[in-house]
């Protein structure tokens, strides 16, 4: 019985790690992406406010992320792994900056959906890549670490 406690909190241990790690790269990202918009009206809901909206996408994305997370960590192959999870990290950011740019600027204006499409990519991609990069070696410290200490003792 002691062995089954071990492993749930054991995975319960990782899956809030995950969940922190993601949850704080994706509230900093929103800020640092699309904090420009902050004082800006969101067309879907008048009375919320920015640091609402990046909240609850964070712990959303962080939630959903964390548990993907852990399916990957049946991969064996950590490239295969890192490159999969950076993809999706990469992908639903950019899906919400599209997302809170609609609603709090291009909802008001006149945009056209390639130059929404643009305008995010241009305000996103410093953020997105900076960001993703230091989550995924976050999240995967500890098998970089190993394979790196590997490497050397190889030479």
């Amino acid at each position: 019985m002691s062995f089954i406690k071990s492993k749930i909190i054991s995975f319960l241990k990782k899956n809030g790690i995950s969940f922190f790690i993601v949850f704080i790269a994706t509230f900093l990202q929103t800020y640092w992406a699309m904090g420009r918009l902050s004082d800006n009206t969101s067309s879907g809901c008048l009375d919320c406010s920015f640091f609402e909206d990046a909240f609850f996408i964070s712990l959303l994305i962080g939630f959903f992320l964390s548990i993907l997370f852990s399916i990957f960590s049946l991969l064996k192959n950590l490239y295969l792994k890192i490159v999969i999870e950076f993809i999706l990290l990469v992908a639903l950011w950019l899906f919400w900056n599209y997302t809170i740019f609609v609603e709090r600027e291009s909802s008001w204006s006149t945009y056209l959906f390639k130059e929404e499409i643009y305008i995010t990519i241009l305000q996103s991609i410093l953020p997105v890549i900076i960001l993703g990069c230091i989550s995924i070696i976050l999240l995967h410290f500890k098998e970089i670490k190993t394979k790196l200490a590997i490497f050397k003792s190889l030479k």
